[in-house]
């Protein structure tokens, strides 16, 4: 919803303001289907000849982040601990049961408690990656933690990729709008023998061209990368807190501990409350 006000503001301020200085929109909208389809045109297209298909499909997919945000939220930091504290007490009573559940998630009656976690496919190989090379004895802390942060870097990187090619769009779209520009000159040349009201609306149009560039470079695919960024970032933590309660497992710590470091690595805005987390816990005993 910020993000939808955000846009609405920016718009308000920049054409209101414009228009209470006198500025009349007729040249802009006039020229602006032409300039759009230059400079949006030129920049897609440089896109996409820089990347390949799957990272402008997966930019598409990641642009929705700027209105919806990471796709883990509070609720499923807590759904997440409760299946990991399951997960590991598990593996300390009885190893052998454990592999069914990490051989067949889907069909496991502890992963099903958090569907969410079932379709993302990074979240569970490193569950079940982990727990798996755990049960054949490589469980050192410390090589399982540089293990986890290797694969978590990956991801980070792949997420990111929507980053920087949006960042790059925005990077380019003001020399695109001078290229608009400078054609809209060369088009104006040509009319050179009009009348100077033909004239200035020509120049007018043409000017358009480099405003447009910069007002969607600064103004919205800058903000945009900025957004898929933090989206990213905020996913990249649901990992970590991952990598947090495998690392304090290995270390031989209790359980309720291992829970607790992980849920005070998790950012504030995402971390559940002791008391709600401690009182999931009480349930999954009684309900055991």
């Amino acid at each position: 919803m910020i993000a939808f006000a955000g846009i609405a503001f920016t718009f308000v301020m920049v054409f209101g303001g414009y228009l209470l200085a006198g500025g009349k929109l007729g040249i802009i909208l006039k020229s602006l289907p032409f300039e759009m389809m230059m400079i949006g045109g030129a920049a897609v297209g440089a896109f996409a000849v820089g990347n390949t298909f799957a990272s402008l499909k997966q930019t598409g997919i990641d642009t929705l982040k700027v209105f919806k945000g990471s796709q883990w939220k509070a609720e499923d930091y807590n759904q997440l601990l409760q299946i990991l504290y399951q997960l590991i007490s598990l593996a300390r009573k009885n190893p052998i049961a454990l592999e069914s559940h990490i051989d067949k998630p889907e069909a496991s009656d502890i992963f099903s408690q958090f569907p969410k976690l079932l379709n993302d496919a990074v979240a569970l190989e490193i569950i079940c990656d982990t727990l798996r090379s755990a049960s054949m004895n490589y469980d050192d802390p410390m090589q399982v933690e540089e293990l986890l942060d290797k694969k978590i870097e990956e991801t980070k990187h792949h997420l990111e990729q929507s980053v920087h090619g949006l960042q790059s769009i925005a990077d380019g779209l003001p020399a695109l709008g001078i290229v608009a520009a400078v054609l809209g000159v060369i088009k104006t040349m040509g009319s050179i023998d009009q009348p100077p009201e033909v004239l200035g609306k020509l120049i007018g149009g043409a000017l358009v061209g480099t405003f447009l560039g910069v007002f969607l470079a600064y103004c919205l695919v800058a903000p945009f990368a900025l957004k898929v960024k933090a989206a990213a970032d905020d996913d990249i933590n649901f990992y970590r807190t991952i990598k947090e309660v495998f690392v304090s497992h290995f270390h031989q710590h209790p359980p309720k501990m291992c829970l607790e470091v992980a849920r005070q690595s998790i950012p504030h805005h995402f971390r559940p409350g002791f008391s709600a987390l401690d009182d999931a816990l009480r349930s999954l005993k009684v309900n055991a």
